[in-house]
């Protein structure tokens, strides 16, 4: 189990920009006994999600932001090569951003934990056109597709991306999945995008991406309330 204080101090030594401190965190959390795996899901991929609201309610700098997101990355990089390898599912995936995309370090993320989980990846990041990545999915032919995205801005351009992979439907059996913070403080905006698949959390990626579910198992509690609460209003006013 990871301390409650491991946050608190790694949060700290990132927001301050100290490279030796945030990796002894780390490092001091590994000799504990808690897998490369676990500092992903449990440890890196949270205070990822916390600085960007940090950010977002100007309670932290840009420059905050940039020295935290540069060291998680580092971090990251090293903790690839210890996450486990599990047999090849002979399945492939691949992962974008929008082209504009500046904080692509969720994206390697879920790369990292799909590779691990026996996937055969290929990371495009940001910076590609719609037409680049149509380009690339027709010689690649993936059975997923990952867009990842954090700012509104990015919305149009990935729509117009899944509308026209829709519309072309030359890859009836690609799935869409969307995740990343423009989702996740959206309710409902990957349905009304198009996607077949989100994932909230790096857990519920590998989570969605193997059953094919549409969410997780927590976003699929919520969105059956939702659907139940919108059944009972439809039977009230009939």
């Amino acid at each position: 189990m990871i301390k409650n204080d491991i946050f608190e101090r790694y949060l700290n030594a990132l927001l301050e920009g100290n490279r030796a401190k945030s990796r002894a965190v780390i490092e001091e959390t590994l000799q504990t006994g808690i897998t490369a795996l676990s500092v992903y899901v449990d440890i890196i991929w949270p205070i990822m999600t916390e600085i960007d609201k940090l950010q977002r309610t100007n309670r932290i700098n840009p420059v905050q932001e940039h020295l935290a997101t540069r060291i998680n990355r580092t971090i990251v990089d090293q903790l690839q090569n210890k996450l486990p390898r599990r047999p090849s599912k002979n399945k492939k995936v691949v992962i974008c951003c929008a082209s504009e995309e500046l904080q692509e370090l969720g994206a390697q993320m879920i790369t990292d934990l799909l590779e691990s989980d026996g996937w055969e990846i290929r990371f495009l990041g940001g910076g590609l056109t719609n037409d680049d990545i149509l380009a690339f999915i027709n010689d690649y032919a993936p059975e997923l597709l990952v867009i990842y995205g954090t700012a509104p801005k990015q919305a149009p351009k990935i729509r117009r991306l899944i509308d026209t992979i829709k519309q072309i439907n030359a890859w009836p059996n690609m799935k869409i999945m969307l995740s990343g913070g423009l989702y996740n403080r959206a309710e409902g905006l990957w349905e009304e995008m198009g996607a077949d698949l989100f994932a909230d959390t790096a857990q519920a990626v590998i989570r969605v991406a193997e059953t094919n579910e549409p969410v997780g198992e927590t976003l699929g509690r919520t969105i059956n309330k939702r659907a139940n609460k919108k059944r009972k209003e439809k039977q009230m006013s009939a």
